[in-house]
């Protein structure tokens, strides 16, 4: 038998709550994917944005960045963008970071959307696999108590191991599912870390462009 037909002969044996776990599956892969294309896109639309809007920043020409990140649909740009269009009103510094907090608090969500259902999905897997194999086992001893007791030992030992498949797969299902879940929200973290550092460099800027200024000025 070859490796193919042993497969098919896996999912056919497992009854129907294997085909559950392989929706959870195809979901939750279809997700990770998302997730993964989405923070790597974001994290380089980030980089991107901030080392173009840095140099005009460090050589005080917020009005050219705030015209720059106006065009920008990254993170970064929204954050920047928000402290710059504070700063043409309130110049304080818990204004402007008030203001960039903001831009974060829309952002965030945006990052994290989605990824907690792999986690979920793992959860979930585990307990219908679990449930599969509960099932086959109802049946297989509903099964061996009608046949020869000849057959009972040789019945029993197959529609035990059917049953079993169902919580095999479901847990080579879970446990990458938790690795991706896990990677993902590091994924994410680091981006939000990466924000929080632009957004203090931001503000430290700000402020000492102001405070040249304002010796300049003197």
């Amino acid at each position: 038998m070859s490796t193919l037909d042993t497969v098919i002969k896996f999912f056919q044996d497992s009854g129907m709550f294997i085909y559950v776990s392989i929706a959870i599956l195809a979901l939750g892969v279809a997700i990770a994917i998302e997730r993964f294309v989405f923070l790597q896109r974001a994290r380089q639309q980030n980089r991107r944005s901030w080392d173009s809007i840095l140099p005009m920043l460090k050589s005080g020409q917020f009005k050219e960045a705030h015209g720059v990140t106006a065009r920008r649909d990254s993170a970064i740009g929204l954050i920047v963008h928000n402290g710059l269009t504070r700063m043409q009103s309130a110049r304080r510094r818990e204004d402007v970071d008030a203001a960039m907090e903001e831009g974060m608090m829309e952002i965030i969500p945006r990052l994290e959307k989605r990824t907690h259902y792999i986690a979920t999905f793992a959860n979930v897997v585990t307990l219908v696999g679990l449930l599969g194999t509960i099932i086959g086992l109802i049946k297989a001893f509903t099964a061996v108590a009608q046949v020869n007791p000849a057959e009972k030992a040789e019945l029993l030992s197959a529609s035990i191991s059917i049953a079993m498949n169902n919580t095999a797969f479901a847990l080579m299902v879970a446990i990458p599912f938790l690795l991706i879940h896990a990677f993902l929200q590091a994924r994410t973290t680091e981006i939000v870390d990466s924000l929080e550092a632009a957004k203090i460099s931001f503000l430290n800027l700000v402020h000492r462009g102001s405070a040249d200024a304002v010796r300049g000025a003197e």
